[in-house]
């Protein structure tokens, strides 16, 4: 293995993880730190540890993100890549710095790129700030987001409260001089952290090649597509067949997860909308009507489960148990996806939603109904992986910009396909569409 990873949330380490698929290295996704065998990475050329640490107390997103970073030191890693969302969610405390910080120190090394920008999907940096699409980060919804509100877009203001390390500005003169340049510029920067504008593909590849010999790097996903391909393998390494029943389920209330339900209801599929009041009242009884919902229609089907289909589902949740997803610019595009609200204590409508569709999912599973399931919503994502008792995804064929199937074995030994998706990611038609990389 060349590269290891360590991603502050789940969706956002299988995009990586896609990315990297893309540049033709064999990847997978280790899941928190569950128990993985050695010989299931052996011959991986990249590792991506998902965590849940982006909002989690300074200290414990540390030492999770260290104990990754051991565990990754264990399978031969020798270089790193720091994984968080592409609009640098984070507070003034962390939990960006903090854990870069500790991954600088654990790995010996002085410095490291800080690259969020991810064109494709409409971040970008100039002069030192992030966009997303047309707007300032502060102007964007994201400053409006329930847990990391983003008032600030300057790289370097978001993160120098979180560190005491100094931080440099890297312009985009610089960065279109080329990569022998660039890497010039870098490695003569004093030490800490060094914010890289990138508008393009092409400077994105420029920053990869000038950072190639840096122990360690960190962004979003966009700096991994950056990479020079590996042997031009790209979509055609191998990935299982699967012959089975599919399934999908959203839990995400984002407005681009919406339409993707209304797409699916446009063309034909059956759908039906998880009843939260019954959810709250008894999460398993909800769950066996919905398998057996799912059991008596054609074989040929793609159900599709979800929890909002438009925004007056939200609204109309149980008032004393309602997720907060409607909080300003919450599940807007091009935000971080706030799924059913965060993570979904029990007693709460976020937490009975998470606890139908991963039971769901793993009913279906196990009895090998299906072996195909599209899974929308980062929450979700990670109750359907926790459900299913899942350590090790295996990275297959590319959809979209952070969007890819993966390949997994449960716990109890049933292997499945899964697209684990953030709610913001994919073309409207992919609940439809999704299947046609697997045939």
């Amino acid at each position: 293995m060349l590269t290891g990873a360590v991603a502050d949330d789940f969706t956002g380490a299988t995009d990586l993880a896609a990315a990297f698929r893309s540049r033709g290295l064999r990847a997978a996704v280790v899941v928190g730190d569950r128990p993985v065998p050695d010989e299931r990475v052996a011959g991986l050329d990249a590792v991506v540890v998902a965590l849940k640490s982006r909002t989690a107390p300074v200290q414990e997103a540390v030492g999770a993100s260290l104990e990754a970073a051991d565990r990754l030191l264990g399978w031969g890693a020798d270089r790193f890549y720091l994984k968080y969302c592409s609009t640098f969610d984070s507070t003034d405390e962390g939990n960006i710095g903090p854990v870069l910080d500790a991954l600088r120190e654990r790995l010996g090394t002085d410095r490291s790129v800080v690259v969020p920008a991810f064109p494709a999907n409409g971040r970008t940096v100039r002069d030192g700030s992030l966009w997303v699409g047309d707007d300032l980060l502060e102007h964007s919804s994201m400053r409006h987001h329930p847990l990391t509100p983003m008032t600030r877009s300057r790289l370097r203001d978001l993160l120098a409260p979180q560190t005491d390390a100094e931080v440099t500005e890297v312009g985009l003169d610089v960065v279109r001089q080329g990569a022998e340049a660039l890497r010039t510029a870098l490695d003569t920067a004093p030490a800490g952290y060094l914010a890289v504008d990138a508008v393009d593909d092409d400077d994105l590849g420029t920053i990869a090649r000038a950072t190639a010999g840096h122990r360690l790097v960190s962004g979003g996903a966009g700096l991994a597509l950056g990479l020079e391909p590996a042997g031009g393998h790209g979509a055609e390494l191998p990935f299982p067949a699967f012959t089975r029943r599919r399934l999908v389920v959203c839990g995400s209330a984002s407005t681009t997860t919406q339409a993707q339900v209304a797409a699916a209801v446009a063309a034909g599929h059956p759908t039906r909308k998880v009843d939260v009041s019954a959810a709250l009242a008894d999460p398993e009884a909800e769950t066996a009507s919905l398998a057996a919902w799912v059991r008596g229609l054609d074989a040929g089907s793609v159900p599709v489960v979800y929890s909002v289909g438009d925004p007056s589902d939200v609204r109309q949740a149980p008032a004393a148990a309602a997720p907060a997803v409607d909080a300003p610019g919450a599940g807007d595009p091009g935000t971080s996806d706030p799924g059913t609200g965060g993570a979904g204590p029990a007693g709460t409508a976020a937490g009975a939603v998470e606890a139908v569709l991963s039971g769901l999912v793993l009913e279906l599973v196990a009895d090998g109904t299906v072996d195909q399931v599209v899974v929308a919503g980062g929450e979700t994502s990670g109750a359907v992986v926790g459900a299913l008792g899942v350590g090790l995804l295996e990275i297959g064929p590319l959809l979209a910009p952070g969007v890819c199937w993966s390949a997994a074995v449960t716990d109890a030994g049933r292997e499945v396909a899964l697209v684990l998706k953030s709610g913001n990611f994919g073309s409207v038609d992919l609940f439809s569409t999704a299947w046609e990389a697997l045939a």
